[in-house]
């Protein structure tokens, strides 16, 4: 049984006219192991963000569900926590005060010693150690990305969900925080469900990228393995043989699909069977088919 599946689900939405529904996303069905990187790319409107909120508990699928380690998902809990790319934090508290409030709702029976503790070893994961008594006021867009994915880490959920966290942030400064992401999960080997429109994050970060077709009705296509051996650096994937592979494949996905409206290439018959699964490694493709165990 997988540790996070997504069951059959479909979403819809009222139409703008206000006749009928429109069909955001139809029959997601993955699975996601305990302790995986998983990215979802696609263009804007396939419902990439709404898919995470539903992980979240912050929406509701129209048919079908998410089930996490057993028990179905039906509102927010401290077993998920969610990165947005607005960095979300308290303006009046401090870097150690944003941190400890999450720390205090996961663990509210910790004494004040072990809060202090657990909350300066994920602000010193992240690198804001000296900025702990700073405000959000006085500290830049990366800095506050980092409080965030610190707080974010420091209560330990099952899954942690990440909406574009570096969009906000400028591409020198993502750069950096990506490595450290990369550090951080190193060392956490937490399971992460991703939204990005950044392929180069998505190989650097992912185990496996899921892509999304364009909405309406858009549904996962591909899952591409990412066969680059970890630990990873943006200095060293480019240098292994399935790197451009890899980026070419998903890029070339996108350019097919960057036409708003246009017709599904792969057709009916992918849409009964699920999505192709892209192994580089084994340079062979083969249909996805998930099994979902209630």
């Amino acid at each position: 049984m997988s540790f996070l599946a997504i069951d059959h689900m479909n979403k819809y939405f009222p139409s703008h006219s206000g006749n009928g529904e429109v069909c955001i996303f139809e029959d997601v069905t993955v699975k996601i192991n305990k302790g995986e990187f998983v990215t979802v790319i696609g263009h804007s409107g396939c419902g990439k963000s709404t898919l995470l909120n539903i992980i979240a508990g912050l929406e509701t699928p129209t048919e079908g569900g998410v089930i996490l380690n057993g028990q179905e998902v039906t509102g927010p809990g401290l077993d998920r926590m969610v990165v947005f790319q607005s960095f979300a934090l308290m303006p009046w508290m401090t870097v150690f005060e944003n941190v400890a409030l999450a720390v205090r709702s996961a663990y509210p029976t910790w004494s004040s010693q072990e809060i202090k503790a657990h909350v300066q070893k994920y602000i010193t994961l992240v690198g804001l150690q000296g900025a702990e008594t700073k405000k959000p006021t006085a500290l830049s867009g990366g800095m506050k990305q980092r409080v965030g994915l610190a707080r974010a880490f420091s209560i330990e959920p099952k899954v942690l969900l990440l909406d574009e966290p570096f969009a906000q942030i400028d591409a020198l400064t993502r750069g950096v925080i990506q490595e450290e992401l990369v550090q951080m999960w190193n060392a956490t080997r937490n399971t992460v469900f991703m939204v990005t429109h950044d392929v180069d994050e998505a190989i650097l970060l992912s185990d496996r990228i899921m892509l999304m077709t364009n909405g309406p009705s858009a549904r996962i296509a591909e899952i591409v393995d990412v066969t680059i051996p970890r630990p990873r650096s943006r200095e060293t994937i480019i240098e292994d043989k399935h790197y451009y592979k890899i980026r070419n494949h998903i890029i070339h996905f996108l350019v097919r699909h960057a036409s708003h409206g246009q017709a599904d290439e792969s057709g009916d018959d992918a849409k009964r069977s699920g999505p192709v699964e892209i192994n580089f490694r084994n340079r062979a493709t083969n249909t996805y088919e998930p099994a979902v165990t209630h």
